[in-house]
């Protein structure tokens, strides 16, 4: 299945599958998308002074973070690239701040997630020190950890002391635009019939979107998008990884159905505006199917001339 590869690279993407309990299988959408994916960084790396920003959009539990894992694995063995891979989910802001927003603004903002929880400060830090990165010059990459929704020490967090070639940065919101006031006016599910009958909460969220435009989603050089069956799938998958907590940490870990439904309402709107409106504005989209396998990969240039 992987003879077409380095003996280091078909290692590499083995361990990644026993690491992440996927199935042997899942080694065939790595080769036939992952595989171009990673051609198509390398390709757009050559001759470029700095390193090539590459961002990842996919709603909640599409498998962003597993895309970019194994992105990294076939750049670094591979094409000898040096990837970093950030998650826009390391930035979010602590309980204190968000608490503060949250009276401040409105209550929903108490929640991590959306627009206007993140640390764009430290975000920003971050990005602008990657650029210089060196022996003398270390990066220390933030974790969140969400089973307990803190940050992690600084001292557990990765150390990178060269300058990336590549930056894959991951998030469910990654370049998303703004919605209009139009799309604005109405709920668009229980959450926010309930708990935003006025509509402060998510168009404060549509505002913080904007500014993100300016800062932690500064036009990359690729983005690519996860394109999933339906909306219906990310509760079902996201379900999956909430699972895989309760098997790490024990029974009381992460959220039940209930907790994760109501969760998901607080992403529901901009991912559903994301599911609309990225597929045409990014450089190559990845369709899974209902069972969670990447099934096609189609670029953009292909669909203007397709």
């Amino acid at each position: 299945m992987l003879t077409n590869l380095s003996a280091n690279t078909a290692a590499s993407l083995r361990q990644a599958v026993q690491e992440q309990n996927l199935p042997l299988e899942f080694l065939e959408g790595v080769l036939s998308c992952y595989l171009p994916l990673a051609e198509t960084i390398a390709q757009k790396r050559q001759g470029k002074d700095g390193p090539l920003w590459v961002s990842i959009n996919g709603p909640q539990g599409s498998g962003k973070s597993t895309l970019a894992d194994f992105l990294a694995r076939l750049l670094r063995e591979e094409f000898a690239l040096a990837p970093v891979v950030l998650s826009l989910d390391d930035f979010y802001h602590l309980k204190p701040q968000r608490l503060e927003r949250a009276g401040r603004i409105h209550p929903l903002f108490a929640t991590r997630g959306v627009p206007g929880t993140h640390d764009v400060d430290l975000a920003m830090q971050v990005f602008s020190s990657l650029e210089q990165a060196g022996p003398q010059a270390p990066v220390e990459l933030p974790r969140f950890d969400k089973a307990a929704d803190e940050r992690h020490p600084p001292a557990a967090w990765p150390r990178v002391s060269v300058r990336p070639d590549v930056i894959l940065f991951e998030g469910w919101c990654n370049h998303c635009p703004p919605q209009s006031e139009e799309e604005l006016a109405d709920p668009v599910n229980e959450l926010e019939q309930r708990e935003d009958p006025q509509g402060i909460w998510r168009r404060s969220v549509n505002d913080f979107l904007s500014a993100y435009r300016h800062s932690l989603f500064r036009p990359p050089d690729l983005l690519f998008y996860l394109r999933i069956p339906s909306f219906d799938k990310v509760l079902q998958w996201r379900g999956l990884q909430e699972r895989k907590l309760k098997q790490q940490l024990g029974p009381d870990a992460g959220m039940n159905e209930a907790q994760l439904r109501h969760f998901i309402q607080h992403y529901e709107r901009l991912t559903r505006h994301g599911m609309k409106i990225l597929p045409d504005r990014a450089d190559a989209v990845l369709d899974l199917d209902d069972e969670h396998r990447a099934v096609a990969l189609q670029f953009a240039t292909a669909r203007s001339t397709g």
